[in-house]
């Protein structure tokens, strides 16, 4: 496709969408209020000037990065070993195909009573809904190297630890960036969760606080910086993966 009629129709999509906002709005009633576009920026703007928008986010962000950060680090670990290794695929298998099965959000009245109300709850939350998956994830890239690669370098006299550093990373790289991308959205809803639940700053907390006084345009201008970190936060993944692994670009 032309970059040219990519980014037209991009362009297009978001403009359809805008228009189905401003009709959705134009129709609105007290029972299913949807504020305009105009409404809703002029809360944005309120929050921002307030101060709260910049704190909440903040203090969502460090709750995410720290979390998902634990997450990330223990996936590729656990990953790459039981992607690369059958003695710990057989091992650990066992235990992931049981815990992961296992809601994170029924985890949090738990992790509340055993951390108590500060931030700790919260970051494990957001640990226990994305790990599993980036283990299991991570190690399906793993599994994927080619054999023929591994199998050479066996034949040249490298070691397993050579192979893992040598081969089997730089070659799963590219996949585990964008596994870190797709559950970087499961991490934002434990977030969510988490806030809504215990928290006294936050942007999901500053929602529920919004709905307490009906005050759709700022729970609108809440959820769409949720979308605009969103999608961020894809932008800086997808340049760190097409930096990292050039033959990966999509």
């Amino acid at each position: 496709m032309p970059p040219g009629l990519r980014v037209g129709l991009a362009v297009a999509g978001l403009v359809a969408l805008l228009a189905l906002w401003v009709a959705v709005s134009s129709g609105s009633s007290e029972s299913f209020l949807v504020p305009s576009p105009g409404d809703t920026w002029s809360a944005a703007l309120d929050l921002w000037r307030s101060g709260e928008l910049v704190d909440d986010f903040w203090a969502s962000l460090e709750r995410v990065l720290i979390g998902y950060g634990i997450s990330v680090v223990i996936g590729v670990g656990l990953g790459m070993l039981i992607g690369s290794f059958r003695s710990a695929e057989s091992f650990f298998e066992p235990q992931l195909g049981f815990l992961h099965y296992i809601p994170a959000t029924a985890l949090l009245p738990l992790f509340l009573f055993w951390l108590g109300i500060d931030e700790t709850p919260k970051i494990a939350l957001i640990v226990a809904g994305t790990v599993f998956y980036n283990i299991l994830m991570v190690s399906d890239v793993v599994r994927n190297v080619p054999r023929e690669l591994i199998h050479a370098s066996y034949t040249l006299g490298a070691g397993r630890l050579t192979v893992l550093r040598r081969v089997i990373f730089p070659h799963s790289l590219p996949g585990m960036i964008d596994v870190a991308r797709i559950n970087l959205a499961a991490a934002w809803l434990m977030l969510v969760v988490a806030e809504l639940l215990a928290a006294e700053e936050g942007l999901a907390f500053r929602i529920v606080r919004a709905q307490r006084f009906r005050q759709v345009d700022r729970m609108f201008a809440l959820l769409i910086v949720f979308g605009l970190i969103g999608v961020a936060s894809d932008l800086v993944l997808r340049w760190a993966r097409n930096r990292s692994a050039p033959w990966a670009r999509s």
